[in-house]
């Protein structure tokens, strides 16, 4: 009900251009509020909630600890490694963003940042087993550096500037070289610690799932 009550907000907003702003963040919201049910309605364990705040904690340190690189961001990968590993809603790695942004800064751009990295780690968790290979892990964090910045790129088009395919155009060409440093920094952190990562978390994902009974 929320998420609808929200959606339907982002639509009145979106009727007069000038509130684009507001229609993207209303929109934004509206997602993250069904994505947090998505999760919710997921696996429910003491366990499993502290598996993913403890990955938003770490993919989270990692973002701040590469801020002064420009577009270096490790949370991709982290998050894509978390869903082939976990599945896509353990994988859903929204709350990285919130919560390097407390060092970073919040915005406007903060809601739809988690989006993009939640959907990052939902669709290595729905293509998890074509991403078992270092090679095609390695090749799926790349082309998320540039599906993660067109989607950034396209909610700063809308929420900001004039809606035509000039500007559009614009701001898709000016994004082109830290996109391709995102991308690029992906494959050089996936190469590294990719496979390593999703290992260590399918070893943890096992023993969440052990029993041990006592006779």
């Amino acid at each position: 009900m929320a998420a609808g009550g929200a959606l339907a907000a982002a639509l009145w907003a979106a009727l007069d251009p000038s509130r684009g702003a507001l229609a993207v963040l209303l929109a934004g919201v509206a997602l993250l509020i069904a994505g947090a049910a998505w999760l919710e309605g997921g696996p429910a364990s003491v366990k499993d909630l502290t598996l993913v705040a403890t990955l938003g904690g770490l993919a989270a340190a990692g973002r701040v600890l590469f801020a002064p690189i420009p577009n270096v961001q490790p949370v991709t990968v982290i998050v894509a490694a978390a869903g082939v590993a976990l599945g896509p809603r353990r994988g859903f790695g929204a709350l990285a963003a919130l919560a390097s942004n407390f060092f970073l800064g919040q915005g406007p751009h903060t809601p739809w940042q988690m989006l993009a990295w939640g959907g990052c780690g939902a669709a290595a968790g729905l293509a998890r087993r074509a991403l078992e290979g270092r090679l095609a892990f390695m090749a799926f964090c790349f082309a998320l550096g540039f599906a993660y910045g067109a989607l950034m790129d396209v909610w700063h088009w809308y929420g900001f500037l004039p809606h035509n395919a000039a500007s559009l155009v614009v701001v898709l060409g000016a994004g082109i070289a830290f996109n391709a440093a995102h991308a690029i920094g992906n494959l050089v952190i996936a190469a590294v610690a990719g496979p390593e990562l999703r290992r260590v978390l399918e070893r943890y994902e096992r023993r969440l799932k052990t029993e041990i009974i006592w006779a």
